[in-house]
């Protein structure tokens, strides 16, 4: 007993329609997990940020107790401390004007704690403090952190960028509404040297 023409057809057919239909659920499901590194990668972005934040109340209080005189310099610091906290970015929709403020307010809290640890040269005993020292080693470690998760988002926010932008995996991205995710980018003018002068 032989098919006739018409069952083979629809055979192809449905063959087909269930090939594209499992690479289509593929490419959803591959979509989901990459926007998933991302937003797991923004979280810890935000973790390694959010040490920093703990970590200068008690830096805070360490230098008060020795350069309680420096009070501008402690109050700019809990400031921008204040700030950087209150701007939240959620991944999923984070556009690159949130991202900059985001990273506008951490520059600021960056440059804040820069300007501390600069008025402690001018304290012996507060250089000197092992207190000090180990917040201070723990504020470094932070930062090189900070610098590691930020590298770390980029490259996954890379990964699925390309991803969705790829034919034809772009086709099922444009029906998921999957778009374009923004990057840390550098400080406007960090790539000028700094002028030094004595």
């Amino acid at each position: 007993m032989s098919m006739s023409k018409k069952t083979i057809i629809w055979i192809a057919v449905l063959g087909v329609l269930a090939i594209a239909i499992i690479w289509g659920v593929g490419r959803y499901n591959a979509i989901i997990t990459a926007e998933e590194n991302v937003n797991t990668a923004w979280s810890q972005v935000e973790n390694q940020y959010q040490r920093r934040a703990d970590l200068i109340p008690n830096l805070v209080e360490t230098v008060k107790g020795y350069a309680a005189h420096e009070s501008e310099t402690l109050e700019g610091v809990i400031a921008a401390r204040a700030k950087a906290t209150q701007v939240v970015v959620d991944p999923a929709n984070a556009t690159a004007e949130q991202l900059a403020a985001f990273q506008a307010a951490q520059g600021e809290l960056s440059q804040a704690l820069g300007r501390l640890m600069a008025i402690s040269e001018n304290y012996p005993d507060l250089k000197a403090s092992a207190n000090f020292v180990a917040l201070q080693s723990q504020l470094e470690g932070t930062e090189n952190r900070i610098t590691v998760a930020r590298n770390n988002f980029n490259e996954v926010d890379r990964q699925f960028n390309t991803m969705i932008r790829r034919f034809p995996t772009n086709i099922i991205a444009n029906m998921m509404n999957a778009e374009k995710r923004p990057y840390f980018e550098a400080i406007e003018g960090a790539e000028q040297a700094p002028k030094v002068q004595f």
